[in-house]
Protein backbone atom coordinates (compact mmCIF):
# COMPACT_ATOMS: atom_id res chain seq x y z
CA UNK A 1 0.00 0.00 0.00
CA UNK A 2 1.31 3.14 -0.80
CA UNK A 3 0.89 7.51 0.52
CA UNK A 4 0.46 10.01 -1.80
CA UNK A 5 2.89 12.92 0.24
CA UNK A 6 2.95 16.64 -0.24
CA UNK A 7 5.69 17.12 2.04
CA UNK A 8 7.56 16.69 4.86
CA UNK A 9 8.96 18.99 7.00
CA UNK A 10 11.34 17.80 9.72
CA UNK A 11 11.21 20.81 12.02
CA UNK A 12 7.84 22.01 12.80
CA UNK A 13 7.10 23.27 16.29
CA UNK A 14 3.62 24.59 15.36
CA UNK A 15 2.07 21.43 14.86
CA UNK A 16 1.94 19.95 18.28
CA UNK A 17 4.01 20.15 21.08
CA UNK A 18 8.06 19.76 20.98
CA UNK A 19 9.75 18.77 17.58
CA UNK A 20 8.12 17.28 14.87
CA UNK A 21 8.22 15.87 11.64
CA UNK A 22 4.94 17.25 9.97
CA UNK A 23 3.90 14.72 7.37
CA UNK A 24 1.60 16.80 4.81
CA UNK A 25 -1.00 14.35 3.18
CA UNK A 26 -2.09 14.97 -0.24
CA UNK A 27 -6.24 15.36 -0.92
CA UNK A 28 -8.94 16.62 1.11
CA UNK A 29 -12.56 16.59 0.30
CA UNK A 30 -13.62 19.35 3.16
CA UNK A 31 -12.38 22.32 0.61
CA UNK A 32 -12.96 24.55 4.33
CA UNK A 33 -13.16 27.78 3.32
CA UNK A 34 -9.66 29.75 4.09
CA UNK A 35 -8.08 26.13 3.72
CA UNK A 36 -4.18 26.73 5.08
CA UNK A 37 -3.05 24.41 2.17
CA UNK A 38 -5.36 24.79 -0.52
CA UNK A 39 -2.39 23.22 -2.69
CA UNK A 40 -2.87 20.18 -0.96
CA UNK A 41 -6.73 19.39 -1.60
CA UNK A 42 -6.43 17.46 -5.27
CA UNK A 43 -5.74 13.72 -4.87
CA UNK A 44 -3.08 13.56 -7.91
CA UNK A 45 -0.81 15.89 -6.30
CA UNK A 46 2.14 15.23 -3.89
CA UNK A 47 4.67 11.81 -4.92
CA UNK A 48 3.92 8.38 -4.44
CA UNK A 49 5.78 7.24 -1.10
CA UNK A 50 5.65 3.74 0.53
CA UNK A 51 5.57 3.03 4.69
CA UNK A 52 9.02 2.13 4.78
CA UNK A 53 10.33 5.42 2.80
CA UNK A 54 8.00 7.31 4.74
CA UNK A 55 9.37 6.11 8.25
CA UNK A 56 12.82 6.14 6.67
CA UNK A 57 12.55 9.86 6.00
CA UNK A 58 10.97 10.47 9.59
CA UNK A 59 13.63 8.75 11.30
CA UNK A 60 16.23 11.10 9.52
CA UNK A 61 16.22 13.86 12.17
CA UNK A 62 17.41 12.09 15.37
CA UNK A 63 15.97 15.00 17.65
CA UNK A 64 12.61 14.38 16.05
CA UNK A 65 10.01 13.56 19.76
CA UNK A 66 6.53 13.67 17.50
CA UNK A 67 5.59 12.89 14.14
CA UNK A 68 2.13 14.94 13.30
CA UNK A 69 -0.21 13.65 10.14
CA UNK A 70 -1.82 16.63 8.72
CA UNK A 71 -2.59 17.79 5.39
CA UNK A 72 -4.93 17.55 2.79
CA UNK A 73 -6.84 15.40 5.05
CA UNK A 74 -4.93 11.97 6.66
CA UNK A 75 -8.33 10.42 7.14
CA UNK A 76 -8.49 9.63 3.61
CA UNK A 77 -5.58 7.52 3.74
CA UNK A 78 -6.05 5.97 6.74
CA UNK A 79 -5.69 2.48 6.08
CA UNK A 80 -1.84 3.16 3.97
CA UNK A 81 -0.98 5.62 7.53
CA UNK A 82 -2.13 2.52 10.15
CA UNK A 83 1.18 0.82 9.69
CA UNK A 84 3.29 3.81 9.83
CA UNK A 85 1.83 4.85 13.04
CA UNK A 86 2.05 1.39 13.92
CA UNK A 87 5.77 1.75 13.85
CA UNK A 88 5.94 5.52 14.70
CA UNK A 89 4.46 4.57 18.37
CA UNK A 90 6.54 1.18 18.66
CA UNK A 91 9.69 3.70 17.82
CA UNK A 92 8.15 5.69 20.72
CA UNK A 93 7.02 8.88 18.67
CA UNK A 94 4.33 10.93 19.96
CA UNK A 95 1.90 11.16 17.00
CA UNK A 96 -0.72 13.91 16.74
CA UNK A 97 -3.34 13.74 13.73
CA UNK A 98 -5.01 16.50 12.51
CA UNK A 99 -8.76 15.70 10.47
CA UNK A 100 -11.41 17.57 9.25
CA UNK A 101 -13.35 14.82 10.19
CA UNK A 102 -15.60 15.20 14.05
CA UNK A 103 -14.10 12.74 16.40
CA UNK A 104 -17.62 11.13 16.75
CA UNK A 105 -18.24 10.45 13.20
CA UNK A 106 -14.56 8.48 12.55
CA UNK A 107 -14.94 4.76 12.01
CA UNK A 108 -13.81 1.95 10.31
CA UNK A 109 -9.70 2.60 9.14
CA UNK A 110 -10.27 6.25 10.35
CA UNK A 111 -11.30 5.32 13.32
CA UNK A 112 -8.71 2.73 13.92
CA UNK A 113 -5.70 5.49 12.74
CA UNK A 114 -7.00 8.04 15.40
CA UNK A 115 -7.28 5.26 18.23
CA UNK A 116 -2.87 5.15 17.40
CA UNK A 117 -2.83 8.67 18.06
CA UNK A 118 -1.84 10.54 21.49
CA UNK A 119 -3.48 13.63 20.55
CA UNK A 120 -6.60 14.06 17.44
CA UNK A 121 -7.77 17.77 16.67
CA UNK A 122 -10.22 17.39 14.79
CA UNK A 123 -13.36 19.76 13.24
CA UNK A 124 -13.10 21.59 9.46
CA UNK A 125 -11.19 25.08 9.82
CA UNK A 126 -13.90 27.70 10.38
CA UNK A 127 -13.00 30.94 8.84
CA UNK A 128 -15.75 32.64 10.50
CA UNK A 129 -14.31 31.02 14.37
CA UNK A 130 -10.28 31.71 13.45
CA UNK A 131 -8.07 32.00 16.42
CA UNK A 132 -4.33 33.14 16.25
CA UNK A 133 -4.46 32.60 20.16
CA UNK A 134 -5.90 28.84 20.27
CA UNK A 135 -2.76 26.31 20.75
CA UNK A 136 -2.44 24.19 17.77
CA UNK A 137 -5.32 24.93 16.21
CA UNK A 138 -6.77 27.60 13.44
CA UNK A 139 -10.58 28.37 14.69
CA UNK A 140 -12.55 27.34 17.98
CA UNK A 141 -14.61 25.10 16.76
CA UNK A 142 -11.84 22.56 16.62
CA UNK A 143 -10.54 20.56 19.47
CA UNK A 144 -7.66 18.51 21.12
CA UNK A 145 -9.10 14.99 21.40
CA UNK A 146 -6.92 13.31 24.09
CA UNK A 147 -6.99 9.56 23.04
CA UNK A 148 -6.54 7.25 25.42
CA UNK A 149 -9.11 9.32 28.21
CA UNK A 150 -11.40 9.18 24.79
CA UNK A 151 -11.21 6.00 24.31
CA UNK A 152 -11.12 4.76 27.88
CA UNK A 153 -14.51 6.42 28.36
CA UNK A 154 -16.05 6.34 24.79
CA UNK A 155 -16.32 9.94 24.27
CA UNK A 156 -14.38 13.05 23.14
CA UNK A 157 -12.53 14.40 26.03
CA UNK A 158 -10.10 17.30 25.10
CA UNK A 159 -6.78 17.69 26.43
CA UNK A 160 -6.06 18.76 29.68
CA UNK A 161 -2.92 20.93 30.68
CA UNK A 162 -2.67 22.08 34.13
CA UNK A 163 -6.58 21.21 34.78
CA UNK A 164 -7.99 23.07 31.49
CA UNK A 165 -8.39 22.44 28.01
CA UNK A 166 -6.29 24.33 25.87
Amino acid sequence: MTLRVASVLHDSVTDGPGLRAAVFLQGCPHHCEGCQNPGLLGYEGGTVWTAAELLAEIARNPLTAGVTFTGGEPMEQAAALIPVAERLKERGYDLWIYTGYLWERLDGAKSELAGLADVVVDGPYDAARRSLTLPWRGSANQRLIDVKKSLAEGKALELLIAGRAL
